[in-house]
């Protein structure tokens, strides 16, 4: 049996590959699947009064109400100073409420409203208008899914190995004298 070997962490401890072209990068196609992702959503997304972050706010509520902000935060791996104007905008627009925990009143419980949930409904279309434009079958698009959560983890892991790694000193040249 092989033991794994340690990943590199920084450019300088990856072995030296050709250069790759932008069309072979695989984070260039991640980024621009994004963009071509945001294009096919906005018609729709504009047609209920949200945009794409909003959005997704609501579908994690749709999915789990009465839900703290930090734990929605954090499944959407979002920061705080990001979240809370969402939030606010939400609140707003009269899609949810925010409230003051009773057992601890640090902790904010974001609530659906009833025009929240009504939302929902009008909603409802868009997973199957984003699959039929992926040209994908369901079955395809849930490998694909899974595929890019463990590229995502992996990743993430190798950023917090990279963050955990005592900094290099600077190579020194000796001076003559």
């Amino acid at each position: 049996m092989t033991q794994p070997t340690a990943q590199p962490t920084t450019a300088s401890d990856a072995p030296a590959l050709p250069f790759p072209r932008l069309d072979q990068l695989l984070c260039f196609s991640i980024y621009a699947t994004g963009h071509a992702f945001n294009r096919i959503y906005k018609p729709l997304l504009d047609a209920i009064g949200l945009t794409y972050p909003q959005y997704l706010v609501m579908v994690a509520l749709w999915e789990r109400d009465d839900e703290t902000v930090g734990a929605l935060g954090e499944r959407l791996s979002l920061e705080s100073s990001t979240l809370t104007p969402l939030l606010k905008r939400l609140e707003a627009m009269g899609h949810i409420s925010r409230t003051r925990d009773r057992a601890d009143e640090r902790v904010v419980r974001l609530h659906l409203t009833a025009e929240g949930r009504a939302l929902e409904a009008r909603a409802r279309a868009i997973p199957a208008c984003i699959l039929d434009a992926t040209g994908f079958d369901i079955a395809d698009l849930i490998r694909l899914q899974r595929d890019i959560t463990t590229l995502r983890h992996h990743l993430e892991q190798a950023a917090e190995r990279a963050a955990d790694k005592p900094a290099r000193k600077a190579k020194s040249t000796p001076t003559q004298g």
